[in-house]
């Protein structure tokens, strides 16, 4: 796949910066990509592996984006988190790459834009019901039509231990905060219900039932992501829509779920599901089978970039998950590690520049590549910390899932 007088890669170069991962590929042309991995709990994995395919990048043409895709995807067979992170962090930056190469966006070489804009939900938490309460009204206020990581069990601590073990006190308890949150914003605004894969299929089937009259937008991940007939089981007994995939990795594992009717909503991470190569196949299998298509997106103003090139142009996209570029990093749950302070770093300081947010909306960038450059010497500005392993435990010292 190699031949002639091509334009060449010449470094392939991870950078670490606050809790984020990117990766630039520059091209013996002087044009420079960026990209971003979504496997935020592993990071450091992750920049190994990009390190190992840098391998067999450099010296090749930037523009084969599908072999380069195949070529690694295939090499061994081995699959998971941080692969598929280094995986999709590499493709985004080549197609950035090809973007700024033809003078032209992402989307244009994927056959156009279908909107204008992407409506898009934002990032609504507190860990209590009078902050989530606060934090709702304040969205509305910014004119946001759709809220999300929407937790009816509140943003409690892991350091916390969780003591809700009556069923009826816990499914009870939940179905009155999204009451709450429905009262809170009225009928003008979509509630995006998060569960964090923290219920169990009984949990979940009587859970669902009980928001039914609030009329959720979508359920997400209401059990955890090891067990397809488990999410299977729980989109069959349900008369709401299910969201879930952002833990998935694969182009086949969306196809899968979707074979079995196990969504409504698929939550592909552009910066873990294979980056814009596999979310574009993706979001096509979606559209074929009648299922919309939300982007998973709780990082950087670069995956946003990212996310936005499948959102321009697939017919079937709902809503683009939206933390907010004035917000810390919100994989460092709403705190931020750096050489500056939680109050006064935000997410889009990464970036020269961010995509424009205005009523609710995203606007579709045009400018060439994906949009968006890293600033100078991020990884200085913003020092990266490995995040560390923390799980919350019950009253029994047994692992609550959240």
């Amino acid at each position: 796949m190699q031949g002639g007088n091509k334009m060449k890669i010449t470094e392939v170069k991870p950078i670490l910066a606050n809790r984020f991962l990117f990766v630039q590929i520059t091209t013996d042309e002087g044009i420079v990509g960026v990209g971003e991995s979504g496997a935020w709990a592993f990071q450091d994995s992750a920049k190994e592996a990009i390190n190992t395919f840098a391998l067999y990048l450099e010296g090749k043409d930037p523009l084969t984006i599908e072999h380069h895709w195949q070529y690694m995807y295939r090499s061994f067979h081995f699959r998971g988190a941080a692969i598929m992170g280094a995986i999709s962090a590499i493709d985004i930056a080549l197609w950035d790459i090809a973007g700024k190469y033809y003078g032209c966006p992402v989307y244009q070489l994927l056959g156009g834009k279908v909107r204008d804009k992407a409506r898009v939900y934002y990032h609504v938490g507190g860990n209590d019901i009078d902050s989530m309460v606060k934090n709702l009204k304040e969205a509305k206020a910014k004119g946001f039509t759709a809220v999300g990581h929407l937790s009816p069990f509140l943003d409690e601590p892991r350091t916390q231990v969780y003591n809700e073990v009556s069923f009826a006190k816990k499914i009870e308890n939940a179905i009155a905060r999204v009451a709450v949150y429905r009262e809170a914003v009225g009928n003008d605004v979509d509630l995006c219900v998060e569960i964090h894969r923290q219920l169990n299929i009984p949990e979940a089937i009587a859970f669902a039932h009980g928001i039914e009259e609030f009329h959720p937008f979508f359920l997400e991940d209401p059990t955890t992501p090891d067990n397809f007939d488990s999410m299977i089981g729980i989109a069959s007994r349900v008369n709401i829509p299910v969201a879930t995939g952002e833990r998935y990795h694969t182009p086949q594992e969306f196809a899968m779920l979707m074979k079995h009717d196990g969504a409504q909503y698929v939550r592909p991470d552009i910066c873990l599901c294979g980056g814009i190569t596999g979310g574009k196949k993706i979001a096509a299998m979606a559209e074929a089978n009648g299922v919309m298509v939300v982007p998973h997106n709780p990082l950087s103003p670069v995956s946003t970039a990212a996310c936005i090139q499948i959102a321009a142009i697939a017919p079937n996209f709902a809503l683009q998950e939206f933390p907010g570029d004035d917000r810390p990093s919100t994989t460092d749950h709403f705190s931020a590690i750096m050489n500056k302070n939680k109050d006064n770093f935000h997410q889009g300081d990464v970036v020269k520049e961010t995509i424009k947010y205005a009523d609710g909306y995203l606007e579709i960038p045009t400018k060439p590549g994906i949009g968006v450059e890293l600033v100078h010497n991020v990884d200085t500005l913003y020092p990266y910390k490995r995040r560390g392993v923390l799980t919350r435990v019950g009253v029994d010292g047994a692992v609550v899932d959240q």
